[in-house]
Order: structure tokens, then sequence, then C-alpha cells
């Protein structure tokens, strides 16, 4: 398979301006475009796009935590070519696109709605032969037992993925969630194992006092034999005053601040893909979602270089 007509660049510039379609990079940046299971306010397909746009202001940037630059080791693949028909023809289309990536590159992935995420984790389940341990940031639990009815969508994803066995259920951890939903829904993951930290648990905790928080998911890690983690980020896990262009906002969420935080702290676990998802242009205002994701996405991969830099 001919990987630059596997991955036509179809964006009008790439993330942090690095090259586009580079086999020879280790990390790399793609977009799937699909927002074809919103429940609320649609536009998430225009969010790889609006990161990559506001990522051009970082290209330049040393991290100043990490005190690197990812530009060097990165490529820009494009926007994965899918339909929009459905999801089984989304997900169908993008199973082997994902698999070539992932045997290639350290992927990071830029949504569209969070429906994506299943066929992803299947993905890495299939490539690394074991089930992955999964941080989630997000204002919904994501494990409603159906989408409105239709058995899959982007509010079913996460308990799809554990009862398929793609995840470590005692690693299984979700930051940020708040949205209403029946108990045995929001206690899904708990039930099973794993471990909510809710947005009210989070509130007031910033700088040394998330420490708890990153020491118990490391531990969890830890427990698990360290597993290889994977990092799903909705941007409606932050509040809406940080990301108010996202599908279903939920107020009360965390601060840009914590959610860096937290990704900063947790940098030296297994990682082995991540995603950002969510991010809805058309309800944006002065860019300030798609300038916390592309922060998000780039604070990950500066952690990605840092630890794996000989």
């Amino acid at each position: 398979m001919n990987w630059t007509k596997t991955f036509p660049f179809h964006s009008q510039g790439t993330f942090l301006n690095v090259p586009a379609n580079d086999a020879a990079r280790r990390f790399a940046v793609a977009g799937i475009a699909w927002d074809g299971a919103t429940t609320n306010r649609p536009g998430a397909r225009f969010g790889p796009e609006a990161i990559r746009r506001a990522s051009r202001m970082l290209c330049d940037g040393v991290h100043p935590h990490f005190d690197v630059s990812p530009v060097d080791a990165t490529t820009d693949l494009g926007d994965l070519p899918l339909p929009n028909t459905g999801i089984e023809a989304m997900r169908a289309a993008l199973a082997p696109l994902a698999a070539q990536a992932i045997g290639r590159h350290h992927m990071l992935w830029l949504g569209g709605d969070h429906s994506i995420t299943l066929p992803l984790l299947r993905a890495y389940r299939q490539e690394l032969g074991r089930p992955l341990a999964l941080v989630h940031f997000d204002a919904h639990c994501d494990t409603w037992p159906n989408h409105f009815g239709e058995p899959t969508g982007h509010g079913t994803w996460l308990a799809e993925a554990l009862n398929e066995g793609l995840l470590v259920p005692e690693a299984t951890i979700q930051l940020g969630i708040r949205s209403a939903a029946e108990r045995a829904t929001r206690e899904f993951v708990s039930a099973r194992g794993g471990r909510i930290f809710t947005a009210r648990d989070l509130r007031g905790l910033a700088g040394a006092s998330l420490a708890p928080v990153v020491a118990e998911i490391r531990a969890r890690m830890a427990a698990a034999g360290h597993p290889p983690a994977y990092l799903t980020f909705d941007i409606d896990g932050l509040d809406p005053a940080f990301a108010p262009g996202t599908g279903t906002p939920e107020p009360g969420g965390l601060t840009s601040g914590q959610a860096l935080t937290l990704i900063e702290e947790l940098a030296g676990l297994n990682w082995v893909g991540m995603d950002c998802v969510e991010v809805s242009p058309p309800f944006d205002h002065a860019e300030l979602t798609s300038n916390a994701a592309s922060t998000i996405v780039w604070t990950h991969l500066c952690g990605l270089v840092r630890e794996r830099t000989p």
C-alpha cells in the first residue's frame, strides 16, 4: 500500500508546520474529520484543521516545562480519507488506515467526535496483542447502554471498549466527569474496577494539590503491570469558559491549567497513542477551544519527546 496515496494531505497546513507524510519520523499527527455521531451541536469534523491552525503559533516554541520541541521528530499525515455516510462505513474505512499508521508511528489523532476512539482502540488492541490502559478526560462518562436507541455512538464507546476486552478495567481512569446520567451509567467504570475522578472531586485542586491524583493513577498503572496506555481527551472535559467550541458543553469542568498539569505529570506513563476530540469550531469564540486543544496535544507530544529521547 502506497503511503502517500493512503494519506493524501487535505489540509492547508500541518500541525506545528512540520513536514507532511515523512515516514521516517517517530511521531505523527492525523486528522479524523468525522462528526456523524454528534447528538447536540455538529461541527467537530472541522476540528482537525482548527487545531492545526492554532498550533502554528507553537511551531518554534520550546516547551516551558519539558524544555524540548517536538518539531524535528513529528510529521503530519493529513486527514484520513473517510466516508461521511454512516458510522459503520467510517469505522470500516478507518480500521486499515489506523493500523498502517500505528505500525509506522506513535500517533496523535485529531477528531472528530468521540465515536472515533472505539475503532482506534480496536486497532491498538490488535497491533499490541493486549488490552490497554486508558486515561479519559471528559465531561461525559460515555458509558451509556445505547446511543439514543442506536447501538453505538459517541456516548457508548467506553462501555463497548470495556465489554470487548480492549481495556484493562483497573487501569481505566476517568477525569472531569460531571454530566447528568443514571447511577449505573455514571459508575460503569468504577463498578468494573476502574477509577473516576469527577469534576467535583477535582474542584479547587491545582498544581501540587493534584499530586495525590497523579500518584493514584501511577499506582494503578504499576499494579496493572504498566500496560500500554492510551490518552483520550474530549475537549468538553474543560469548563466551557476555557473551551466553548464543543458540541455538548457542561458547566463546572476542569480549567486548562488543571488539565495541562495532569498531562505534564503523567508524561512518564507507557503511552502508545492519544486523541483529542469534540472541538467544534462553529461554536468557538476567539479560537479559545482550538488553542486549548492544540496546546494539550503539543504538551503531550513534548512529554513523549522528553521521555523517549536518549
